[in-house]
């Protein structure tokens, strides 16, 4: 009884934290794709989905490959981190913060744009930046909220524009990848009577 109200609270707290911090902030999605845990696979899950028209995708048991981009993304921290942290390894936790930061802030050819425009469509400024434009920003701004509504219902347009843009470039990787790839592999002619290797024999 207590197993199934710890497993309960938390598909509760899953279920708040994709409401709360990515439905809000980034909008609801049209597929999620996650594992098999019991974190995903459970009732209150499945209607939260239900009720904002997410389609959840499955990936195939004990495959972390089918979450390919986390893998690459994982892999670029890594090397990042490898760079960065000194002999003493347990300084990584110091350093994540600034490898996430260039991580997201560092163009990416696949995508033809940096990760931060993709997710907040526009480039990444510094503070010392933002301290300076501040004043400007809300003198322009002058709390007109027509304006302002106006403006940002242009920047969400330019945002998906953006954003169907990076999945036409990736698209395009992919494919010049493929064919690079194919244009390696060389086709064996194989004779009767010659010595293979079967994949089960």
């Amino acid at each position: 009884m207590g197993e199934q109200k710890g497993s309960t609270n938390d598909a509760t707290k899953l279920s708040l934290i994709f409401l709360k911090s990515l439905f809000a902030r980034f909008g609801t999605p049209r597929a999620i794709i996650s594992d098999r845990g019991t974190h995903f696979c459970n009732d209150q899950f499945a209607k939260v989905m239900l009720k904002y028209g997410v389609t959840h995708r499955l990936s195939t048991a004990y495959h972390p490959q089918t979450s390919g981009q986390v893998e690459v993304s994982n892999h670029g921290l890594k090397r990042i981190l490898e760079r960065t942290v000194g002999k003493n390894h347990t300084s990584w936790s110091n350093k994540l913060d600034d490898a996430l930061w260039a991580f997201r802030t560092a163009f990416k050819i696949p995508i033809g744009c940096t990760p931060y425009k993709l997710v907040y469509g526009k480039a990444c400024h510094l503070p010392i930046e933002l301290e300076h434009k501040a004043y400007w920003a809300l003198k322009h701004c002058n709390f007109d909220l027509k304006t302002a509504g106006d403006h940002r219902k242009v920047q969400m347009n330019e945002l998906n524009e953006l954003r169907d843009q990076a999945y036409e470039n990736s698209l395009i990787y992919k494919e010049k990848t493929k064919k690079i790839h194919d244009s390696k592999i060389k086709n064996r002619v194989f004779n009767v009577g010659d010595r293979v290797l079967l994949f089960n024999s």
